[in-house]
């Protein structure tokens, strides 16, 4: 801790990141001893993080994260979009398809952030808040293979005609973002994906992931 920063509100915050990293919730002791302090500052932490409806306690006294981190997630999402932005554009542009940024949302993939190029003379017409099951299509594909670990070289997925008939689709994960599960992808009207738009989507989705870090 320095001057500059609030010992109270640091170990709050530490709270939320020990119940978000357990299913079964943690007690007042066992968060005693994870953050070091005695029961009666946990028993404060707690009870201001309830006010706020980012903690809740069950009937067996074990803390979990409340629906009131809900309301803050909502806002993550134009954040997200604005960082993608730049290199979607340049996806989009590069490639002459539609690109996309998407998250998983549940047990779904749900875009984001999608540019269409301006130059082409027709594309696939793909919308912002569009949801599909994360085993379907290139972009959740592609999540699913990293979360399995299943994702080696070249590095991304490939599909054709799972989401609309006649149109294939390139997806890459991003990788080392802390919290956010997702890909970069595009999707266009073929039969099949060219050779060179893969590695270009691993390079987006590289991108995308410094712009996040």
């Amino acid at each position: 801790m320095t001057a500059e920063t609030s010992q109270t509100l640091d170990r709050g915050l530490r709270v939320l990141k020990l119940l978000a990293d357990t299913d079964h919730g943690l007690t007042v002791t066992e968060l005693s001893n994870r953050l070091g302090v005695n029961r009666t500052v946990v028993y404060r932490l707690l009870a201001t993080l309830e006010q706020h409806a980012l903690v809740r306690r069950d009937l067996g006294g074990r803390a979990r994260v409340g629906l009131g981190v809900l309301r803050l997630g909502r806002q993550v999402h134009p954040l997200v979009r604005e960082a993608a932005l730049p290199a979607l554009r340049s996806l989009a542009e590069d490639i002459g398809a539609t690109a996309h940024l998407t998250l998983v949302d549940g047990a779904e993939a749900l875009a984001v952030a999608v540019v269409e190029p301006t130059w082409t003379d027709y594309h696939v017409a793909y919308r912002a808040g569009f949801r599909h099951p994360l085993d379907r299509g290139a972009a959740g594909r592609a999540i699913l293979a990293a979360r399995a670990g299943e994702l080696i070289e070249p590095g991304f997925t490939l599909t054709h005609g799972e989401l609309e008939a006649g149109a294939s689709g390139a997806a890459a994960p991003l990788v080392g973002v802390t919290g956010i599960e997702g890909s970069v992808g595009v999707v266009m009207l073929a039969d099949a994906v060219p050779e060179r738009v893969g590695p270009r989507v691993v390079d987006a989705a590289r991108e995308v992931a410094d712009a996040l870090r």
